[in-house]
């Protein structure tokens, strides 16, 4: 299971520069930093859970379930609201899926949980709330039911209303998840954490800055990804990737590399790079704009192979 760091492990070779001169991500960077080597059994390979999806939404859950899968986690468990659980399962028969308490809207209360989830909380190498929800309040008792029941070193992926709801969640949450925790905020999601209505004039890496030191947090937003005041960028992308879904590919991308080893800045730092490569494959086939969430979804595997990855 990967161990929570934030850049104390990083090679001197790949570390990240400043606000004002950050240090591009290359296939040359990811090269000399190697993902841990797959082998074994699914066990072995990485465990790794997905909590998320209400009635409305359960995309989202099988879109960054999927990218776990493709970036090497083993085994994969999905949680989502009860009245979706099985069609889940079906539309994606390599996962196990649970059912979680929902309200009259199809909205995941949070309410019972932990108890549904305590034995895969247990077990799994790491652990992604966010996508598909679409409630402040049921995310934040959901962070608040789960957060005790994880063991110490157990990673954390943040991502849509699981991270907006932090804010909300008991203090004792956000401190529990100080030193394993990895965000993966849009800019508007990025303001909401630090209780604003936008970034105004300090621009993404500042703003990453802080709420990274704040939170104890590994954070990526845009093509900026911050850990204890480093500062990666990616300079390669383009506009396809603002494509609905693509930011749960992210987030699934990091969950499935934290789940086979990597620590929380390699796995955000090569899930960022992955994504973007991905959309550049698909630029070939359907021009700047067009591609699907899903197709990089289908591109991650081409991508870690080019890049040795696995």
């Amino acid at each position: 299971m990967a161990e929570p760091t934030g850049t104390a492990d990083v090679p001197e070779a790949v570390r990240g520069g400043t606000a004002r001169s950050p240090r591009p991500v290359t296939p040359h960077l990811l090269d000399d930093w190697p993902l841990p080597e797959p082998a074994g059994s699914k066990y072995s390979r990485g465990q790794a859970l997905v909590v998320g999806g209400a009635r409305g939404t359960p995309g989202g859950v099988l879109l960054a379930g999927r990218a776990a899968l493709r970036t090497g986690a083993g085994r994969l468990s999905l949680a989502v609201a009860q009245s979706v659980a099985t069609p889940v399962a079906v539309a994606l028969p390599e996962c196990g899926t649970l059912g979680l308490a929902e309200d009259q809207s199809g909205s995941v209360t949070g309410v019972g949980a932990g108890e549904v989830l305590s034995s895969e909380l247990e077990r799994a190498d790491a652990v992604l709330v966010g996508p598909g929800l679409d409630d402040g309040e049921g995310s934040a008792r959901l962070l608040d039911e789960l957060v005790p029941l994880l063991p110490r070193r157990t990673p954390v992926v943040l991502d849509a209303y699981g991270l907006t709801s932090l804010p909300d969640a008991s203090p004792d949450t956000a401190r529990a998840l100080a030193g394993r925790l990895v965000l993966t905020p849009n800019t508007g999601e990025l303001a909401r954490l630090l209780g604003r209505d936008d970034l105004d004039d300090e621009g993404v890496a500042q703003a990453c800055l802080t709420a990274s030191r704040r939170l104890g947090a590994v954070i990526g937003c845009g093509t900026t990804v911050v850990a204890d005041g480093r500062v990666w960028e990616v300079t390669t992308g383009d506009t396809g990737l603002g494509t609905s879904g693509s930011g749960d590919v992210v987030a699934g991308a990091v969950v499935g590399l934290l789940s086979r080893g990597a620590t929380p800045t390699q796995a955000l730092v090569w899930a960022k790079y992955m994504h973007a490569a991905a959309g550049d494959d698909l630029v070939m086939t359907f021009g700047r704009v067009g591609y699907l969430a899903s197709e990089i979804v289908d591109h991650l595997p081409r991508v870690l192979r080019s890049l040795r990855g696995n």
